[in-house]
């Protein structure tokens, strides 16, 4: 996990944006409202969000 410039968890963000059908972006696998609250969340709740990236990358390599 990389760090942004003042210390706290970076942004999966790849600019590849492009969302699928549920609304979950094809290049950083975060859904519409992880995305839209980024900003405002805590350290550890990016943190949660990362995990449930991994997770929906991890499904979709045994599809």
């Amino acid at each position: 996990m990389t760090k942004d410039k003042d210390g706290g968890v970076s942004s999966p963000c790849i600019r590849q944006c492009k969302l699928d059908e549920h609304e979950v972006c094809r290049g950083c696998y975060r859904s519409m409202s992880e995305i839209i609250g980024w900003g405002d969340r805590s350290d550890e709740q990016k943190k949660s969000i990362l995990a449930n990236c991994a997770r929906r990358i991890k499904g979709l390599a045994v599809s």
